[in-house]
């Protein structure tokens, strides 16, 4: 392929960009505090911005618009879910959780709160807590390695291999040089970039194919079902669909976002610019597939790539309707997306295992700068194991995505919203959650009982075992209550 080719020369200056950011971080980068949490600097717009762009990963500009391509809109339960879900949790736990971390040992990871929350002595719920992310993050990582090798692969012509390796190696660099503070700066301007992206596409589509009674004919001519919410569902699947928003209040590398604010007066005005820029962007890709039918019905000749695969409606529409260097500069947007979710996934893994693991157990009295370049090395193996993990290129994004979003969901999601909700709640309530919730999603995805996603028994067994198991044993320690109670006064000072 020529060098010339304007994608692929905005693809390199976006790339050098990135990492640019990344050796600015380094310089800030001090101590384990700064790489894994950013030493709590984020103001409300870093906050907001790294946020959503870390939860919307590749699945936002592939997964999401092939699956309103395939289906028409009844495939937009999903999205309607994860703007409920994302809402709650900025409402209800990312002001406390910032707060209690800090009451809590100053806690850096989310294994690390747990075992100061609630006193774990014996080491057992920071062991499980990492586990379940190291298992869980690892198929993530995956998935967002196989999102990125189909973006160049399919770009740049390159073989899977090739592409997998590529794809993979710009988040490595500036991951492993810039730690969480890269990982935000990065972030905010690859949400930027994706805003822009979802927002000027379904308009230059609409366009081309006339307008939007033009386009809803069009659409309409195609199928008229299309446009029915209720296709082909039923009460189990839109529920299914809804309840992908109960999977934020377990995601490790959004709530180490929360962490991570200045303070807990940044959080209100984050929510409303993360809650903005959250439902633009999933307007702006329903909008895509959508549109995407009318466009590909009128011009049959060009959608072959997208009948083979759904998940590339924005990359052809991007490459057909816009000037080489815009095209370059959108299809970014999707390496934006996937680099976004993988950096912070990477680092989340680096911290549980050089935090929960290195420093607990093997090297309590580790230096700051051994600690951090422990944290390094965690990023580059964690990274070499998820690209072995997405070396089968029939790999599909949504499917993997799903069970490692349950997976943290059910595990994580119940522990956290109780833990920052109620000082009643004990050790083994906490384990017992962790447990059952993790459990649950594993089994119920192995058995695909009812055809239910398995995010929700998981996350109601999950709720009601921390319940019981914390109401029948030994209730909460005198300190604990007492922490509990000045983080919960600290919150509603400052909120």
């Amino acid at each position: 392929m020529s060098v010339s080719n304007p994608i692929l020369i905005t693809f390199v200056i976006y790339i050098a960009a990135m990492v640019l950011i990344g050796f600015m971080a380094y310089r800030s980068t001090n101590n384990l505090s700064d790489y894994i949490l950013g030493g709590r600097s984020l103001g409300s717009v870093v906050t907001a911005l790294s946020a959503g762009a870390s939860d919307m990963s590749g699945w936002l500009l592939m997964g999401l618009p092939g699956a309103i391509y395939l289906s028409g809109l009844s495939e937009s339960w999903i999205a309607i879910g994860l703007v409920v879900g994302a809402y709650l949790n900025w409402l209800f736990v990312a002001g406390r959780l910032r707060v209690q971390t800090e009451h809590n040992g100053d806690a850096l990871t989310l294994p690390d709160y747990f075992s100061s929350r609630f006193e774990d002595k014996s080491g057992l719920l920071r062991i499980i807590s990492a586990v379940v992310i190291l298992v869980f993050f690892t198929i993530y990582c995956a998935s967002g390695v196989v999102a990125g090798a189909r973006l160049f692969e399919s770009t740049f012509g390159m073989s899977y291999e090739t592409a997998l390796w590529a794809g993979a190696a710009a988040t490595i660099a500036y991951t492993f040089v810039g730690g969480f503070l890269a990982v935000s700066w990065t972030d905010t301007v690859q949400a930027t970039l994706m805003i822009f992206a979802l927002i000027l596409t379904p308009i230059i589509v609409l366009l081309a194919t006339g307008g939007i009674d033009t386009t809803f004919m069009a659409i309409e001519a195609k199928n008229p079902a299309n446009f029915d919410l209720l296709k082909g569902t039923s009460f189990i699947g839109i529920i299914s669909l809804m309840g992908w928003g109960l999977g934020y209040f377990g995601q490790p590398h959004i709530l180490a976002r929360f962490m991570a604010a200045d303070s807990v007066k940044s959080i209100a005005n984050a929510r409303r610019i993360s809650m903005t820029w959250m439902i633009l962007c999933l307007v702006g890709t329903v909008g895509v597939g959508f549109f995407g039918i009318a466009y590909f019905s009128a011009h049959p000749d060009v959608a072959g790539p997208v009948n083979e695969n759904p998940e590339r409606v924005f990359i052809e529409l991007a490459k057909l309707l816009f000037n080489p260097w815009i095209a370059g500069v959108l299809l970014s947007a999707i390496l934006a997306a996937v680099m976004s979710t993988l950096s912070c996934q990477l680092l989340v893994c680096s911290s549980a295992l050089t935090e929960d693991f290195y420093k607990s157990f093997l090297r309590k009295n580790a230096s700051q700068t051994e600690l951090v370049w422990v944290g390094r090395a965690m990023v580059l193996l964690v990274a070499v194991v998820a690209i072995l993990l997405a070396a089968n290129p029939d790999n599909r994004v949504l499917g993997l995505v799903s069970y490692a979003w349950a997976g943290f969901g059910a595990a994580f999601g119940p522990v956290v919203l109780i833990s920052v909700l109620w000082k009643g709640m004990t050790r083994n309530g906490a384990l017992a959650g962790i447990l059952v919730g993790a459990i649950t999603v594993i089994v119920w995805k192995h058995f695909n009982l009812l055809g239910l996603y398995e995010i929700i028994p998981g996350f109601i067994f999950a709720s009601i075992a921390i319940m019981v198991v914390s109401a029948l044993g030994q209730g909460p320690s005198k300190k604990m209550v007492e922490r509990f109670e000045a983080a919960e006064k600290d919150f509603k000072l400052h909120h």
